[in-house]
């Protein structure tokens, strides 16, 4: 082994893990351990106590909870041993795959992934094999259970990953299902973000003398983000999301939205405005997501639209842009979409698009986080038909002429097209791509709003109101003075 302790930071080497486990965190490139690792390995390597651990996604929880288990993994025994539970399938497949590669040099170690989305036949085939480690929704978990093809009553630790995020979600009954049916002899390990009070309940329910941690909360965003914000009005939002992808052609990126039926409505905006784009939401069988998956990260798609949960576990590189078509309500949550852009040094982009009563939550993040945004305008229609047609240009330029393979067609190009001059060819070649965004844009509004114009548009009612009851004063004066008359 090649580790070095340090004397200012600690060392995995001080954690006493196996010089397999050692080896496969080298090859991964972690030298040193995060503040939760130091904190929550020597005692799962020590002590059978329950774990509570407030920390959030990004801190290195999978690590520090799966390299105690994969060293106290009994390879000759056949049962389960360790039942993790997360929230999303996502999640589930994510930390599977990284409890492979911390046990690529573990001999007979057998992690098994279950979730809804996928015939129960292969799960039931799969647990067959004998897998020591089973990381599992709750759903799936519970039906598997209940089959009586997952037996938990033997096992030695349960984790619960993300516990706030299963108990918005819904999964309170199946997660005291899941523990009810599991020995009661086990080491319970709950990491949560925040400690709502249904966490709370479930803690003091079925944890005893636990131990708590606490990590400080990340807060900080990549220093190679740039953040930006444009301030319209509610209506407007998906006009500015139209806006920047027209301004960016060679956009690659997340949008953000708060609900499932609002991932729906962005995402098919973009479809029947022809842009390459699609969404994952609750809806979706594990099939149909892992498909639309695929295409975005082969970059067949270049906009996806999620939620925050559906897009948990999701790790897609280089992303362009992270547009925000609602801000979040916690502020962390914020950093961590930010941060899905920017990664291995390059630069990236997080928008945010907010209405006026928005700018004081804004003001917050940029309080909390450390970061600055930046105002810009909205493109207008000009900005965007410059930028396609110079990008379409450059294309033409820079085109790969495939000679053989267009040598036929050429007699036929030729004749066709002997009647347009150099001049009028060069029009009529561009125009057959440029014309839709002339025409979409031609006389398009200004939709961008300035923060003060909230008061205004008050004081602008308020003087429409006085206009008008003035107008029905004088209406009435005049009345009363006819009648006198008469």
């Amino acid at each position: 082994m090649n580790f070095k302790k340090s004397g200012n930071r600690e060392s995995f080497l001080n954690f006493s893990l196996k010089d397999e486990l050692l080896k496969a965190i080298k090859e991964l490139g972690f030298d040193h351990p995060t503040p939760i690792q130091s904190k929550v390995i020597p005692h799962l390597m020590s002590s059978g106590q329950d774990l509570i651990a407030s920390a959030q996604t990004g801190t290195g929880k999978t690590a520090a909870f799966g390299l105690p288990l994969l060293d106290a993994t009994n390879t000759r025994d056949t049962n389960v041993q360790t039942l993790i539970l997360c929230p999303t399938r996502e999640l589930c497949i994510q930390i599977t795959n990284d409890l492979s590669s911390y046990s690529k040099y573990l001999k007979k170690v057998n992690i098994l992934a279950v979730y809804g989305g996928v015939k129960i036949e292969k799960h039931i085939r799969s647990l067959k094999k004998g897998p020591q480690i089973v990381v599992g929704t709750p759903g799936r978990t519970k039906d598997l259970i209940r089959r009586k093809k997952l037996f938990v009553g033997k096992i030695e630790r349960l984790i619960l990953d993300e516990a706030d995020e299963m108990l918005s979600m819904g999964f309170k009954d199946d997660l005291e299902t899941i523990i009810n049916a599991t020995s009661k002899k086990k080491q319970i390990l709950l990491f949560s973000a925040t400690m709502t009070p249904k966490v709370v309940a479930v803690t003091k329910k079925y944890m005893r003398n636990s131990l708590e941690i606490a990590v400080a909360r990340v807060n900080r965003a990549a220093d190679n983000v740039q953040h930006i914000f444009y301030m319209v009005q509610a209506k407007d939002r998906y006009e500015v999301v139209k806006r920047i992808a027209d301004m960016n052609p060679d956009i690659y990126g997340i949008v953000f939205c708060r609900t499932r039926r609002e991932t729906k409505e962005v995402a098919n905006k973009l479809m029947n405005d022809h842009y390459n784009a699609d969404t994952i939401h609750g809806d979706l069988s594990q099939a149909e997501r892992d498909d639309v998956m695929g295409r975005f990260r082969k970059r067949q798609l270049q906009i996806l639209v999620a939620t925050d949960v559906a897009a948990r576990g999701l790790d897609v590189e280089d992303l362009t842009h992270v547009i925000n078509y609602n801000l979040p309500d916690d502020d962390e949550i914020y950093i961590h979409r930010s941060g899905r852009t920017g990664r291995a040094g390059k630069k990236g982009v997080s928008m945010v698009i907010i209405h006026g009563r928005e700018i004081r939550k804004l003001k917050n993040i940029e309080r909390t986080s450390g970061i600055s945004f930046t105002k810009k305008d909205i493109p207008n229609g000009l900005d965007i038909c410059k930028k396609r047609l110079y990008t379409l240009i450059d294309k033409i330029e820079k085109v790969n002429v495939n000679e053989k393979q267009i040598e036929p067609f050429l007699p036929y190009i030729y004749e066709k097209l002997s009647w347009l001059d150099r001049e009028k060819l060069i029009k009529h070649f561009v125009s057959t791509e440029f014309n839709r965004y002339l025409s979409y844009y031609n006389n398009s509004k200004d939709i961008n709003v300035e923060a003060h114009e909230k008061g205004n548009s008050k004081r602008q009612k308020r003087n429409r109101r006085k206009f008008y009851n003035s107008k029905k004063s004088n209406r009435k004066n005049k009345r009363n003075k006819r009648k006198k008359t008469k």
